[in-house]
């Protein structure tokens, strides 16, 4: 386990959890250094022995910002959220998961004390970690688990949640088994009576009374086995199918996955970049609230060369309204515009009425945003011609157009919030 570290850091806490794999043995470690800022800053990093006499690999890295939160589950362990990410610890007895508690806290107060935030100067160093995670697939898997989950990874290891009934196992077996099948097939040239009898063939039973889930599962496979829609040079539109197709992903260039769902796991996490919004298709849902988040995620991918594929189940309603939000603001674009230009694209385009009153309702929010910042820079520029007549600029130094820009954005960025607030 040393050996992975740098000799600058420390490890504050090693505490061994639960694996659901047999022969694992997993270790949630905090490691701290002190940062270019002579601050105390600490990371928690997952050590993985995938047997008895094997050597010690990294299978997580997970920064400790200020807006980290600690949430006991109720079931012996408790999670942790930062970043738009949320990781699940359980420890292996009360008195290690006090250790843990204690010691997560204590970090994370330095971290809100000193205002640590992505992309700031600190934390620098934990790129250093994350270029030598080297535990194999079916151990990341494990780190990046979810709860809620109903469409999982082939190998995703099951949660720490209620045992699952003897059907509930097989229909799951039966999705995976059955997304396998079909992927294979020439579904021009094969019926479904002759996919359920490949599928008893592999599972090596009668699947008699499974007959109806499987005739309801094959169509919605089928509808979402469509390719990705390229709805932008730089994002993709699509469905679970999609999200889980990873030579299609690899070969369009998407590094990137936008999973708009609370259902749908994460299929190759450690492949490609994630940022998960966790919600349902419901007229309760807020999907509004994630839209500057959404968008902040799309446009990094492009600002890094990359393709990003925004997935819901269907590719239809969530994944589908955050594209549209996101055209709205990438392009300055009203929502009967972006609406229309996505629909074209991806004809099966149905935002439920909620998220398309919310649509409308961001629509107004970027006009105001808009109309405040053009107010804002108008009223700068007529103050300046009417009142200064010497240069606006101190002798010897310049006005680089790049920070106005920067900082124009950071205006437009602070009005949107304050008025999705009031709003």
């Amino acid at each position: 386990m040393f050996i992975l570290l740098r000799p600058e850091d420390n490890i504050r806490l090693a505490v061994r959890l639960e694996s659901t794999y047999q022969n694992r043995t997993r270790y949630m470690v905090v490691v701290s250094t002190n940062g270019r800022q002579d601050t105390e800053e600490s990371i928690v990093l997952g050590m993985d022995f995938s047997s008895n006499d094997s050597t010690c690999t990294m299978g997580l890295v997970l920064p400790l910002w200020s807006d980290t939160l600690i949430h006991l589950d109720g079931d012996g362990g408790f999670s942790v959220s930062t970043d738009n990410r949320v990781h699940i610890f359980k420890p292996v007895s009360v008195q290690a998961m006090w250790s843990a508690l204690q010691s997560l806290h204590k970090a994370c107060e330095v971290a809100r004390m000193h205002n640590y935030y992505p992309g700031s100067l600190f934390l620098t160093w934990v790129s250093y970690y994350e270029s030598h995670i080297n535990s194999d697939q079916s151990s990341v898997n494990e780190w990046n688990a979810m709860q809620d989950v109903q469409s999982h990874r082939p190998d995703s290891p099951a949660l720490f949640t209620d045992i699952p009934t003897e059907r509930e196992r097989t229909e799951r077996l039966i999705k995976t088994k059955l997304r396998e099948i079909m992927m294979q097939k020439d579904l021009e040239n094969i019926t479904s009576k002759e996919i359920r009898t490949e599928l008893e063939m592999q599972m090596v039973c009668n699947l008699r009374e499974f007959k109806e889930f499987i005739d309801n599962e094959m169509i919605v496979i089928l509808g979402q086995m469509d390719s990705p829609t390229q709805i932008f040079e730089h994002v993709f539109l699509g469905s679970e199918w999609n999200a889980s197709n990873l030579e299609d992903l690899q070969n369009r260039g998407v590094r990137y996955i936008l999973n708009v769902t609370r259902e749908i796991d994460n299929f190759f996490p450690g492949v490609f970049e994630y940022h998960n919004i966790r919600v349902y298709d419901e007229e309760a849902t807020d999907l509004l609230a994630y839209w500057n988040d959404t968008y902040k995620f799309i446009s990094k991918a492009k600002k890094h060369g990359s393709k990003c594929l925004v997935h819901c189940k269907m590719g239809v309603s969530r994944s589908a309204s955050t594209v549209i939000a996101y055209a709205m603001k990438e392009y300055g674009w009203n929502l009967d515009r972006a609406y229309d230009y996505v629909k074209e694209r991806r004809t099966v385009t149905k935002p439920n009425p909620s998220f398309m009153r919310q649509l409308e309702e961001y629509q107004g929010i970027l006009l105001a945003s808009k109309q405040r910042h053009n107010k804002l820079w108008r009223s700068h520029s007529d103050s300046d011609l009417s009142d200064h007549h010497e240069p606006i600029c101190k002798p010897g130094l310049e006005l680089n157009k790049k920070e106005i820009t920067t900082s124009a954005d950071q205006i437009a960025e602070s009005s949107e919030d304050s008025l999705r607030m009031t709003a």
